[in-house]
Order: C-alpha cells, then structure tokens, then sequence
C-alpha cells in the first residue's frame, strides 16, 4: 500500500516519487517491509501533533536518526520568508523539493557523512511521505496567523501585535545597545478626503500611502496600521538623526503621491494628501508606555503647528 499520488517529493531536478508510482518499487524490486510501513505510521501520528514548522521538522529528523543516519536538514519556503537550519551540514546532502498537488511546501535539504545506497533511499522516502501533509497543514496554519496579524485594506501589519513587538524590539535594542526610535503617522484631513471624493477613493488614499512609507523604510524596520488613518513604525538601530530623515523622506513621498493621485484623478480640490509625524528615541528609563506616548505628543504638536511636518519629543 502506497500513499496517494496528490503528494510528491522532487529530489534536485528528477521527480523521485510520487508515493502512488511504482518507479521505486520496480527499482528496488518491493515495496517497503511491514516494519517500515509501521514506522511511517508512526512518525505520521507524532507529526500531526503540532502546527509550529520548527518543531514538526525537528520531530521528522529525531525520528528519521533512528532508522537512517542523518547530520542535520535545512530548509527553505521563499514564499513565507522561511530559512531554517536543524543540526549539521555535512559533506553529502540530499535535496527535496517538497509538494502536495500544485502546492509546494518549500525545499529541505538532508545532510550525512556518507552516501546512501538504494535501500536507505526508499526507506528515506518513504518516512518523507510521512512529513508532507503535516507540513502542509502547518504551512496553512501560518498563512492563516499571517493573514489574522495583516491589515486586509493596506497589507500592513494591524494593531493586534503591536504591543509585544514593540516591547520585544525595545528589549532587543537595550541587550545589544543599539539606538531604537518609534515614529506615527497620521494622514491629514482624512475625513475630508472621504467626504470630497468618496470611501472609496479614501481606502485607494489609505494603500497607496502605506505602499509609500513601506517603500521609505527597510526591510528590518515595521510598519503598522494602527488604526483609522494612523500608522506606528518601528525603525530598528536607527538613531534619532537617521529617524528624522526617514520621516522626512516619508513626508516628502506622501506629498508627491497626494499630487499624482489628484492629477491621474483629475479632481481638484484644497485637501492635498500629506501626513504628519511625531516620533521619539527610546532612552535607558523609557517603557513602551512612554516611548509612544512622547511620539503621540509629537505627532500632536506636530498638527498643531499646521500640519505636514515632522516633530519629535526628547523627554
């Protein structure tokens, strides 16, 4: 009894099994033994006992060491930003691209001292056909985390973990002392912009300005969408110059998109899009209570003096 074909394994270029395929077996002459039957089995019930890509891997490879000798494993899912190493590299690795129908499950990569002779090979693949569906279900339980912690309008991250990134990114900061610096945005005069031209074109306002600050920052700094027309970034080891200059490269961007939204609009009208912001520096007495709130006040001041402009707080 084989595994049904919706699942494949795909070794460097060459399809090696796709688990209802005889390829193998006539290869080798039989199909696995009962014992090998039994420890897929096995390995399948233990694999279905988490939902945390880390862990389940770490079980594959334990329970794989028991029956074939294995260094360590990588592995890799470009689409969900994964890399993860487990173990040892070693001289000798085997590579598979992992798949269930047309969905893949990204690539790992299994290390050993030594070749393997065919035996090893079927009995390896037959224990990856155990890892494929839990795999599959832990890649759909982090898409669906992911998709819970994004803002659906703008694609930004939302409020929901806001406080523990912040408290986790402040801590990182203070344990390798490097400079951290919190800035918040908030669009101007958005309501007029959806009572001139409509929610509609307020929600286009709402995504085209947090395209525009993601492209203003890196790629280790965080953007939320914190609420309404509100947005918190974090900008990692930044000090409180280069903080400056990034809201203002973001101001200056958000102004240039208002002009460009009007113009491809053809509307005309005395609410040009800009944004203000407030921002302050984490200092070695701060709590994330205060960092945001010295921001808040800024960004407070900071439409107090008019607008479209950028303020940070001190103390």
């Amino acid at each position: 009894m084989s595994p049904t074909n919706a699942a494949k394994i795909q070794k460097s270029e060459q399809i090696l099994i796709s688990p209802s395929d005889t390829a193998l077996d006539q290869h080798l002459g039989a199909e696995p033994n009962q014992e090998e039957l039994r420890r897929a089995l096995e390995m399948t019930a233990l694999l279905q006992s988490t939902l945390d890509i880390e862990t389940l891997l770490g079980f594959f490879i334990r329970e794989t060491q028991k029956s074939i000798d294995l260094s360590g494993a990588s592995y890799i899912h470009q689409e969900y930003d994964l890399a993860l190493d487990l173990g040892n590299k070693s001289q000798f690795r085997f590579r598979y691209r992992l798949l269930v129908g047309n969905q893949k499950l990204g690539i790992l990569t299994l290390y050993r001292h030594t070749d393997m002779d065919d035996a090893q090979t079927i009995k390896l693949e037959y224990l990856l056909s155990s890892l494929l569906y839990p795999l599959r279900n832990a890649i759909l339980y982090l898409s669906a985390l992911r998709t819970a912690l994004k803002d659906p309008l703008t694609g930004v991250n939302n409020r929901t973990t806001f406080d523990k990134t912040l408290k986790r990114e402040m801590d990182l900061a203070r344990r390798y002392n490097t400079p951290f610096c919190m800035l918040m945005a908030d669009i101007d005069h958005f309501k007029q912009v959806n009572d001139s031209f409509g929610h509609l074109y307020g929600d286009c306002v709402l995504r085209d300005v947090a395209q525009s600050i993601e492209q203003c920052i890196r790629s280790t700094d965080i953007l939320f969408r914190y609420g309404g027309e509100e947005f918190v970034i974090l900008l990692s080891n930044t000090s409180l110059s280069g903080a400056q200059l990034t809201a203002e490269r973001i101001r200056n961007a958000v102004s240039k998109l208002g002009q460009q939204q009007q113009k491809e609009a053809h509307k005309k009208s005395d609410n040009n899009i800009s944004i203000s912001i407030g921002g302050s520096e984490l200092t070695h007495i701060d709590t994330t209570d205060s960092l945001f709130t010295r921001a808040d006040n800024a960004l407070y001041q900071a439409k107090n003096n008019g607008r479209n402009c950028v303020l940070f707080k001190r103390d």
